[in-house]
């Protein structure tokens, strides 16, 4: 079983995957694609505009990312260490800081700026 965290979005965003990947790399925290719906990929390979599911390699671990209408849910496993914990955070974070979204938190939905203030990120990203 897994962890999961949702972003939710403007209509007619479209969430680009080397945006996000670019906003975590200025931060200090490269991520690389490791499969697109379900078929392995290039680290360096962008998926196609309509994409369902990607799963990313942090340096922490992997988070995969599942796209439906309107929300982005961002999942890692359930037994997470809490360094991959601080990874999902960080890609959850990207997310929202990408396509103007809110993160879905058991306290009622957060801005991204608000959910960077709260949220356990990596080292390399509480320094940016």
């Amino acid at each position: 079983m897994g962890l999961d965290q949702s972003v939710t979005f403007p209509v007619g965003v479209r969430p680009s995957y080397p945006a996000l990947a670019e906003l975590l790399a200025r931060h200090s925290f490269p991520v690389q694609m490791r499969m697109i719906d379900g078929q392995l990929a290039f680290p360096d390979e962008a998926p196609p505009d309509d994409w369902r599911e990607l799963r990313l390699a942090t340096p922490q671990g992997m988070v995969t990312v599942r796209r439906e209408p309107g929300r982005l849910t961002c999942v890692t496993w359930g037994n997470a260490d809490a360094s991959l914990l601080q990874a999902w955070n960080a890609v959850t974070w990207a997310l929202a800081e990408a396509t103007g979204g809110q993160v879905e938190a058991p306290s009622g939905a957060v801005s991204a700026a608000e959910f960077r203030m709260r949220a356990d990120l990596p080292p390399a990203m509480k320094s940016t």
